[in-house]
């Protein structure tokens, strides 16, 4: 009988408590569907910051000789997962490194949902609020990712962000302003309440939706970045 995949599920981390429960649930939500999906896996927690346990020290205390795969429970490609989730996993023989949950158009989805518990109007104007990248690959995610909203909801969307990319929230939401409408609407594109969340309560929209979590549709394309991994020939879109 085969052992259990160990699947490292790697979050930000977060000093916030309810945002450490969304990202707890998210993990039981992976095990349970991967489990139902025919993927034997044993999740383990890990943080690249503010948390512990680290994934280094994770990945280290696995067993020798058994494969894992390093899930990362963030949105976009950036710095976590090209450079620490990278040199940890390469660290650690036989250890796999999967995509992040973004972009997938499923995220636009629930987006969109959030939106509609928002009221959202014909009249409001839409800005996308990541946490932010300097990485080409990660900021061109977060402009898909915006396109599909804007696909949803039959409006434009403008992607913006918390640092460190252009345009920030804060002058998305002023130049929003600027063209018109009811309100300007922020779409959270952030997994769980903390410090980025917070921020855009102070970015001058007229309503902040929710986090994605909870939300199915998150635990889902989770679940798939973790097949992909273990199943490339099933996954190349041939």
């Amino acid at each position: 009988m085969n052992e259990p995949m160990h699947v490292v599920a790697c979050a930000h981390g977060t000093d916030d408590q309810d945002g450490q429960r969304a990202v707890d649930r998210l993990r039981a939500e992976v095990a349970d569907l991967s489990r139902r999906r025919g993927i034997d896996v044993r999740i383990h927690e890990a943080y690249v910051d503010v948390q512990g346990p680290r994934l280094d020290d994770v990945l280290a205390s696995l067993p020798v000789g058994e494969p894992a795969v390093v899930l990362p429970l963030l949105l976009s490609t950036g710095h976590h997962t090209q450079v620490d989730i990278r040199r940890a996993a390469d660290s650690r023989p036989g250890t796999l490194a999967a995509a992040p949950i973004g972009p997938d158009r499923r995220l636009a989805v629930a987006l969109a949902e959030r939106l509609a518990r928002a009221g959202l109007d014909d009249g409001d104007r839409v800005v996308l609020a990541s946490a932010g990248t300097r990485v080409a690959r990660g900021i061109e995610e977060v402009v898909q990712l915006a396109a599909w909203l804007g696909e949803e909801i039959g409006r434009p969307v403008t992607a913006a962000f918390g640092t460190a990319a252009e345009p920030n929230v804060r002058d998305a939401v002023r130049d929003a302003r600027a063209q018109g409408g009811r309100r300007v609407i922020l779409a959270s594109y952030l997994l769980a309440p903390g410090f980025f969340h917070a921020m855009l309560a102070r970015a001058g929209a007229d309503v902040v939706t929710g986090p994605l979590l909870p939300s199915g549709l998150v635990a889902e394309c989770a679940v798939d970045r973790l097949a992909e991994v273990l199943h490339p020939a099933s996954h190349d879109g041939s």
